[in-house]
């Protein structure tokens, strides 16, 4: 297990945490600087709670019964096979999408066959970018634009149909798959969401601003552990050129209205780490470099089991 360093933050800096009451009675506009990311946190960081989480030891030592010990990696792109002996062991195993990359069926297949022989209780997988396949509005929309990147639609539903299956998320069957949903395990509440600001041709594109924020309207304020692809904006998301590429609405909805306890994601490689502001810690969990070797290493954390729950319970889909 990862060891957490917090950096204590001053009182004037510290987010301060909101009732559920008081989250419920708040409502997220559009940033009408979102459109500039990168200048906008330059404007934001003067003042954002923001402290980076220093991972000191990779230590496993055992799980306390009181708590749930979560997994998290990300955008393995079909190199779970890599990496899957050196996954340490924990209650759930989360990954925050772009298992794949390019979403043909073959590669989910062989990710749900390496999930199925990890010893994690539980699983839990949203999908990401590349996992072009999983994207029903682009399939629907543009399925010329899965040429773009290789795929053939009608090889896609032969290869669907030589499995038994008529969507590629049904081959999934060693997880729990969420887009846009929630569930609760052993009292912890979490929600999965795949969508990130437009990102050249790729899946689950949205502009930024309003579509964007539709989507994070979804989300429970009473989420616990929120696990998206996108990063928020200046958590985990500057790409090698300096440029930010995190949401800007993703993270007044985290700040503001949603306070979750954990937000796990991936999708800049080269924005692996963690960092805090008091209230959340954001984790970018990507397994793979800018260089798409699959060198980072999972992170884990504890999570205390909340009263009057075990871990021998099931995961509840939440409406």
């Amino acid at each position: 297990m990862f060891k957490w360093v917090y950096a204590i933050l001053s009182r004037k800096q510290k987010m301060e945490p909101l009732s559920l009451e008081q989250k419920r009675g708040i409502v997220i506009e559009p940033d009408p600087e979102t459109h500039n990311p990168t200048k906008k946190w330059d404007k934001l960081k003067v003042k954002q709670p923001w402290q980076s989480v220093t991972l000191v030891d990779p230590a496993t030592g055992p799980v306390a019964d009181d708590c749930v010990r979560f997994v998290c990696i990300s955008d393995t792109h079909a190199k779970l096979f890599k990496v899957a002996d050196r996954i340490p062991d924990g209650d759930v195993l989360l990954h925050a999408g772009d298992f794949t990359n390019i979403g043909w069926p073959g590669e989910v297949k062989e990710f749900n066959e390496i999930l199925g022989r990890l010893p994690h209780k539980h699983k839990i997988v949203i999908a990401g970018n590349h996992d072009l396949t999983f994207d029903d509005q682009m399939i629907a929309e543009n399925p010329k634009g899965l040429e773009i990147f290789g795929l053939n639609l009608e090889r896609v539903k032969t290869y669907l149909t030589s499995e038994g299956v008529s969507n590629t998320k049904d081959l999934l069957t060693n997880c729990v798959y969420l887009e846009d949903a929630s569930i609760e395990l052993c009292g912890i509440k979490i929600h999965g969401s795949p969508w990130q600001p437009e990102y050249f041709d790729w899946g689950f594109n949205l502009p930024r601003g309003q579509p964007c924020l539709t989507k994070w309207n979804r989300i429970p304020c009473d989420t616990d552990i929120l696990i998206t692809h996108s990063p928020p904006l200046g958590h985990g998301d500057k790409c090698y050129d300096g440029v930010r590429a995190g949401c800007l609405e993703l993270l007044n909805t985290i700040q503001k209205r949603v306070q979750p306890k954990f937000n796990i994601f991936g999708h800049i490689h080269e924005g692996y780490g963690c960092s805090t502001d008091g209230v959340t810690t954001y984790i970018n969990a990507s397994t793979c470099t800018l260089q798409y070797k699959p060198t980072n290493p999972p992170i884990v954390f504890d999570f205390p089991l909340p009263p009057g729950h075990t871990k021998d319970e099931a995961i509840a889909r939440l409406v």
